[in-house]
């Protein structure tokens, strides 16, 4: 039995996150977990989710899996949400506009600076001695 999904690929710094969404009763699972399970911080959830929420479908309408590796818990909340965001859209292309408006299809760039010669940390120089 092959069911239809469709898949979109989310990245936020060094976390990758492979979401699918298929038609179903509204199971979200991520890394063969629950969602609650897995996102034990507070909001985490519910910013994943305001992807349903942009489009206006409810998540009970969608069973949702999800494999995210590396990183931590910031980089693969993010990384779900963008991947969940870009699977919607191969669901209803006509869900551009307001995903978009609500900042969900734009990759965040930001990741840690690295560290100079010379210097503590990426910014920080070492205390400086008169004598």
């Amino acid at each position: 039995m092959s069911v239809q999904y469709f898949e979109g690929i989310g990245r936020r710094k060094a976390s990758t996150a492979r979401v699918r969404v298929m038609s179903g009763s509204g199971k979200f699972m991520v890394n063969e977990k629950e969602a609650e399970a897995f996102f034990t911080r507070f909001g985490d959830l519910t910013k994943i989710l305001s992807a349903f929420e942009a489009v206006g479908e409810g998540a009970e309408k969608y069973d949702v899996s999800v494999l995210v590796r590396g990183g931590g818990v910031t980089g693969q909340s993010e990384a779900v949400r963008l991947g969940l965001a870009r699977a919607l859209l191969k669901i209803n292309p006509e869900w551009n506009s307001s995903l978009r408006k609500g900042g969900l299809l734009t990759r965040n760039p930001k990741v840690k600076e690295r560290k100079k010669p010379g210097l503590k940390r990426a910014r920080k120089a070492p205390t400086y001695t008169k004598r």
